[in-house]
């Protein structure tokens, strides 16, 4: 059996979810953002069904949620006041600092990240699941290379919350740029 999440708090928070990123793009194409965390909660919710032992509610309202610190006029206070201090704590730890040099950053937030429940870790996992679709064409081999580098660094961080989410992973990572 499987880890139980909620459908009516996939609703309101996916509702919550489009209108924070209403009028955004997923990069280089004109889909709506919204797609992207609808495929990364997707991700999240087929791992739900196979692994027990998961708040699901805290894997998939992050999932639908893990962007709009980052990306919306949302902030870690309005997610908190919504959903509550593990959901907004989760998000957070998803939201890049912006502070730091870019090359520090997915390093600092592994590591918040890693301070969180796993299915945080899961969402993380999903989330570059997702991200590695065929790398864009202007993109040089040393980037796609980058890339795949540091997919393998999330997957060596954060892999064992999930043995599904780790083998898709490692598959996306194999087939990358090829």
């Amino acid at each position: 059996m499987g880890s139980l999440w909620s459908p009516e708090h996939y609703l309101i928070t996916s509702r919550f979810a489009a209108e924070a990123h209403n009028g955004q793009t997923i990069t280089g194409t004109d889909l709506p953002y919204l797609l992207h965390v609808s495929l990364v909660a997707m991700e999240v919710i087929s791992t739900l069904a196979l692994e027990s032992g998961h708040d699901g509610d805290l894997a998939v309202r992050c999932a639908l949620l893990h962007d709009v610190i980052e990306d919306t006029s949302i902030t870690f206070d309005d997610v908190a006041g919504r959903y509550g201090s593990a959901v907004a704590n989760g998000v957070q730890a998803l939201t890049k600092n912006t502070q730091l040099p870019k090359e520090q950053q997915m390093s600092d937030s592994l590591w918040r990240i890693r301070a969180q429940p796993a299915e945080i870790w899961m969402v993380k996992l999903a989330d570059r699941i997702c991200n590695l679709q065929p790398p864009p064409a202007h993109w040089p081999i040393e980037r796609v290379a980058a890339y795949r580098t540091e997919a393998q660094f999330i997957l060596e961080t954060l892999g064992e919350a999930s043995p599904y989410l780790a083998e898709r992973l490692r598959g996306k990572i194999t087939n990358y740029g090829r």
